[in-house]
């Protein structure tokens, strides 16, 4: 991909080879964040009250649990994504790195898995 000259390393964007779609797919979560939120908050304000029986009724509709689990999703690859850059430009050391990236995954993918299940658990009618 070039010559080593500094347009060789532009074409190929850099070492990793993939800089521009992990700005790209932040800039995407970052948006749909900001438009789930945007819903989130809406829909609190139309509850009549926020007992725990209001909120369980209206996260057992079939569209709020389905935008939460989206919201949810979102919201956690997009703060993973954002912790990964700081890692990946503070954290030097190889072994360090590996490490602070693979409890960053582990954390990220255990704490979604883990709010799919009680949105669904909630959704399905019996609640936690």
């Amino acid at each position: 991909m070039g010559n080593g000259t500094s347009i060789g390393k532009v074409r190929g964007l850099g070492a990793a080879h993939e800089g521009a779609h992990h700005w790209l797919v932040q800039r995407f979560t970052a948006i749909g964040n900001l438009i789930l939120s945007v819903w989130l908050i809406g829909s609190f304000l139309w509850l009549p009250d926020f007992s725990y029986d209001t909120v369980i009724g209206w996260l057992e509709r079939p569209l709020s649990s389905t935008i939460m689990i989206l919201f949810v999703v979102s919201t956690f690859w997009h703060a993973r994504l954002g912790l990964q850059v700081v890692v990946e430009d503070y954290v030097h050391q190889p072994g360090s790195k590996f490490a602070a990236l693979a409890a960053l995954n582990l954390i990220s993918v255990g704490s979604v898995v883990f709010a799919v299940f009680c949105i669904t658990k909630i959704a399905i009618g019996g609640s936690i």
